[in-house]
């Protein structure tokens, strides 16, 4: 028996990086691979930035995809850093545009220190080297010097670069207090949009500190939660989703995807959502831009 379209579930991606932040592709690029992988629903979700939206809007319509807007904010939370996907705001709002560009305003001179510490070790440049990959310097990242160390042979690939530089207890590292939980959250919501904590697993946080997360994310106003993500395991989705119910969130679906050579998930080649949850597109099906018809 065939099955109909209508009734496949939607392939929404909403989360992946362009070069407005530390991807490597351009918006349009993104949304030509994102249509390429029959993605439907589409959101460029760029690191505290929201610089991109229009050209992301504009070619996802050109390549017959809907589209949400989208950011990811960095937040400080319990001494780590956790990231907060925003979806459907409008992306004209002033608030919005005032918190981002106040919680990119650090990196600059995170960006001097990283490269002052690599210069001990005998990596020296390497904040000229990171520039190479930057296309806002307002966002240079520890992506960009990961590049820049894999550029020069200082190792193989971004995924050695991070088992030896630039986290915790390595040269490169350098801590950096983000935005507030409490604030990321108004922001995305006085804004018109929805709040979604991304990739939780990724957080490595205990029973309790994760526990914390959910229930302030909740009680500020967050509403979703990604389950179904690149860096996330099929176990991990059983976990987010009883996460989804116990908190009262809708389940969002995002690749996280920043580069053809770095990411391991393509856009669009997530497994669906697992059953029993409310996608937040259906929460968010008024804020949709929809392609002309």
């Amino acid at each position: 028996m065939s099955i109909s379209p209508a009734s496949l579930p939607l392939n929404a991606d909403l989360h992946c990086h362009s070069v407005v932040s530390d991807g490597t592709l351009t918006p349009e690029a993104l949304a030509q691979r994102a249509q390429a992988n029959g993605v439907q629903l589409w959101a460029l979700t760029d690191h505290d930035e929201i610089g991109g939206q229009q050209r992301a809007c504009a070619a996802a319509h050109a390549n017959g995809m809907d589209y949400l807007t989208g950011t990811e904010i960095s937040v400080t939370f319990a001494d780590n850093t956790v990231h907060i996907v925003g979806l459907g705001f409008d992306a004209d709002n002033a608030q919005l545009q005032h918190g981002l560009a106040l919680t990119r305003g650090g990196r600059g001179a995170r960006a001097q220190e990283i490269s002052r510490q690599l210069g001990e070790v005998g990596i020296h440049g390497a904040y000229e080297g990171a520039l190479k990959y930057v296309g806002n310097p307002e966002l240079i990242s520890r992506t960009h010097f990961a590049r820049h160390l894999v550029e020069i042979g200082e190792c193989r690939d971004t995924s050695e670069v991070f088992r030896r530089y630039l986290t915790e207890g390595h040269p490169g590292f350098v801590p950096h207090r983000w935005a507030s939980l409490v604030d990321a959250v108004r922001w995305i919501r006085d804004a018109g949009g929805m709040a979604v904590i991304a990739h939780p697993a990724r957080y490595r946080f205990t029973a309790n500190e994760e526990f914390a997360l959910f229930s302030e994310f909740k009680r500020h106003g967050g509403e979703g939660v990604e389950v179904v993500t690149g860096s996330h395991t099929p176990a991990e989705y059983k976990i987010y989703t009883d996460m989804a119910h116990e908190f009262g969130l809708a389940a969002s679906r995002g690749s996280d995807f920043h580069s053809p050579d770095e990411s391991h998930t393509d856009l669009g080649t997530l497994p669906p959502l697992p059953e029993g949850l409310t996608p937040v597109w259906e929460k968010l099906d008024h804020r949709i831009q929809r392609r002309p018809a």
